[in-house]
Formats: C-alpha cells, sequence, structure tokens
C-alpha cells in the first residue's frame, strides 16, 4: 500500500516555495507544482487507465486549498466512472470553440446574402437600401446574435417600434429578415422555422400593413397648370431645374432622368435609348425626344471626361433631393415623380390617344400576361406624337391663368 502524503494546512501549502512538484495529502497524488519562475500550480498525479495523468486544477493562490482538494475529489470521481477528465475537457473546449466560430451571426449573414445578391440587383441603391435599412433596425436588436438563436420574439422587437409609424419601411425589413433567414437556413446556419415568414406566422400577430397605414400617392400638379409651372421652371436657374424639366418633357422617373448619359442620346434621331439596367421593369426604353426636350438639350453645357447630361456639383448623378429643393424654391407642394401622374391626367382627360400608348411612354409594365406575350413594339411613332404634344401643352400658358400662383397639389 502506497505511503499517504501528510495532509499539509493552508499555512504549510503557502510557504511551499522551492521548484518541484509537493504532495500536499488530503487526496491521494495532490500536489503543488513550484516552477523555476515561481508560478505555483495545482496538479493531481493519477492513472487513468493504463496511461499516467498530471491534471491541472487551477493556479494557486486563486484556487485554494480546499478548492484544490473539491477539483480532486471531482477527477477521481470521474475516473472511476470511467472518464478520462482530461479528454472531456478537450472535448468541451472544441465544442465551446466550434460554437463561437462556425456560428454566423446575423449581421454576418445579412452581409453575406447581399454581397450574393449585389450583382442581381438594378443598382447599387438597392442593396444601399438593404444595408442601411438592417444595419439601422435589425442590427441593434438581432446584429451581434448567432443567426440560430433568433426567435421570433427578436424580430418583433426589431418590427413592432416602427410597424404602425414607418409601415412601408417595416414591411420591406421584415421581407429582408425573411430572406436572410432563408439564406443562412440554407446554408445550415440555422434549422428552426422562419421566425421572420408573414404568412401563417406573423400574420397573427401583426396587424396587416394594408389596415395600419394607407399606402401614400405621390403629390402631383393638375395637368391644367403644367403650363405656368414651366414658365416658372424654365426660369429657375441651376442643373436641378434643368434635369426636373428634362424629366417631366419626357415622362420619365426621376432616377432615370438623373442618371441619364450623352452617349444614350441620339440627337439626330432625337431618341433616347435608357439601358435596361437603369429601368425599373429591367427592360430597354426608347424615348421620343420633343422639339422642347431636343432645345433644353442642346443648350446644355458637356464637361470633359464626365458623360453625364446632369452631372452633380462634384461630378456625379444628382440627388433626388436636388428636385425636390427646385420645387420647394419654387414653392410648389408635390413631388417630381408626381409629374408623371400630371402626363397621365393630361393624356386621359385632354387627348384621344389609347391608354396602352400612354402607359408605354411612362414605361409601365403590361400586367396582363397575354397581352404581353403577344405585344412585340413599343409604339414608337404614336409614343412621338404622343410627347410632342405634351411638350406643346406645356408651353402652353391659358391666358386667365395666374403665371406667378402655381394651384395647390393633389394627390395622385
Amino acid at each position: 500500500m502506497p505511503k499517504r502524503a501528510k495532509e499539509l494546512s493552508a499555512l504549510e501549502v503557502k510557504r511551499l516555495t522551492a521548484p518541484g512538484w509537493h504532495a500536499v495529502g488530503t487526496v491521494a497524488g495532490l500536489g503543488l507544482k513550484v516552477s523555476h519562475a515561481g508560478n505555483r500550480a495545482w496538479v493531481l498525479r493519477v492513472m487513468v487507465g493504463a496511461k499516467r495523468r498530471e491534471i491541472g486544477l487551477g493556479a494557486y493562490p486563486d484556487v485554494t486549498l480546499a478548492g484544490a482538494h473539491e477539483k480532486a475529489r471531482a477527477a477521481r470521481l470521474q475516473i472511476e466512472q470511467g472518464i478520462d477528465p482530461i479528454a472531456e475537457r478537450r472535448e468541451i473546449r472544441a465544442r465551446l470553440i466550434a460554437e463561437q466560430t462556425e456560428g454566423m451571426t446575423f449581421s454576418q449573414c445579412a452581409a453575406a446574402y447581399i454581397k450574393a445578391h449585389r450583382e442581381g440587383w438594378k443598382n447599387a441603391k438597392h442593396a444601399a437600401q438593404w444595408e442601411s435599412t438592417l444595419a439601422q433596425y435589425a442590427g441593434p436588436v438581432i446584429g451581434d446574435m448567432l443567426v440560430r438563436h433568433v426567435e421570433t420574439r427578436h424580430v418583433l422587437a426589431v418590427l413592432e417600434p416602427i410597424w404602425k409609424d414607418k409601415t412601408e419601411t417595416a414591411t420591406r425589413l421584415r421581407a429582408r429578415l425573411e430572406l436572410v433567414m432563408d439564406w443562412a437556413a440554407v446554408r445550415g446556419e440555422r434549422a428552426s422555422a422562419n421566425p421572420a415568414r408573414w404568412r401563417g406566422h406573423l400574420d397573427k400577430l401583426l396587424p396587416k400593413p394594408s389596415k395600419v397605414a394607407k399606402k401614400g400617392h405621390h403629390a402631383a400638379l393638375d395637368w391644367r397648370e403644367i403650363g405656368p409651372f414651366m414658365v416658372c421652371l424654365r426660369a429657375a436657374e441651376g442643373v436641378g431645374a434643368r434635369c426636373l424639366e428634362f424629366a417631366i418633357l419626357t415622362g420619365a422617373r426621376s432616377g432615370e432622368a438623373r442618371g441619364a448619359t450623352w452617349r444614350e442620346i441620339d440627337m439626330q434621331a432625337r431618341t433616347w435609348t435608357v439601358p435596361a439596367e437603369r429601368m425599373k421593369a429591367g427592360k430597354e426604353h426608347r424615348v421620343p425626344l420633343s422639339d422642347a426636350a431636343v432645345r433644353l438639350l442642346e443648350g446644355l453645357p458637356r464637361f470633359v471626361g464626365n458623360d453625364l447630361v446632369f452631372p452633380g456639383p462634384r461630378g456625379g448623378v444628382l440627388s433626388d433631393a436636388t428636385l425636390g429643393a427646385v420645387l420647394k424654391r419654387l414653392g410648389v407642394p408635390v413631388t417630381a415623380h408626381g409629374f408623371r401622374s400630371t402626363f397621365r391626367d393630361w393624356a386621359a382627360e385632354s387627348t384621344a390617344y389609347p391608354p396602352d400608348v400612354v402607359e408605354m411612354a411612362l414605361a409601365h409594365t403590361i400586367r396582363n400576361k397575354v397581352e404581353a406575350a403577344y405585344r412585340r413594339g413599343d409604339l414608337f411613332e404614336k409614343r412621338r406624337q404622343l410627347m410632342q404634344a405634351w411638350a406643346d401643352y406645356c408651353a402652353r400658358v391659358e391666358t386667365s391663368a395666374e403665371v406667378v400662383s402655381i394651384g395647390a397639389a393633389r394627390v395622385a
């Protein structure tokens, strides 16, 4: 029978300073190991199966003598149960490391999703909107969470604060959360059901967006007041005013006009061809240029090394706020996009042009799939007549109209 080591007191243990391993008694194999540098740590020497092990139990004095006794007894109990304490500790540590390094956070999944789909989106603005909404609303709540830990209550914590006041933003945000969660599931980052799904899930917890806030429309000018307004607009100076005038004359969206380049415009053919990547429907759109639109373009300066028709102050694309600022200076409470409604109302109420010609001038997608399948042309020559008639009407000011007083906007 092996000789039992003397049971040392806490004071005696404190005095152990000589380098080496010192048995402290009480639990067989327990000792204090002192290094040549003076560091001291608890070590349990024990046989595990056919292997001799030295099991570290912590540094002294962080682990007291009583604490070392307790840890040594627990280790011996594991050995009696057929467990190797060192192997068990390694396995636990490996699982912890795997948990920390292999799991992706929601923010990491969102960034990966955006990176994977960025090339398929129409423009950089779409990606920027994804990044900003997820960072602003989801980031503070679930950004640093492992995506597999995100539950319905967390998604609600993101959406509920803005569901009533910013319904449109919240609706888009929910859809983006769902897509990121689906991406994470396919990548094996989460296994449970998507907590951001709407049908059969969040629709039971949140009111329908249509019930919370009515969809807003762009404020538009009454079509009968476009003539006096154009007089004011043409008197305004600046690239923003010219860009807005061009957008009105062509029926184009703000972004299409702001991003127009000289290579897209054929002055001889009097045509502006907007490439598919800059169109909402993702399809190339030809725009016939009226006499007024051609005169506007002819009066614009061109800059070496910059192909933009309406370059911003720093040479880049004008911001959407620039056109809004022009309207604000003119004191007209409408939006740049609203002039498309003005054009459509004028065509419907003041002309005999067929609706499909007007809709094509606005680059609207044909909703009827059967009709879309058979429609091959773009009614270009008919649209040329339409846009010239529109430009002529925009240049007309009724004798009874007040040029300096534009009527209140309507919502269209």
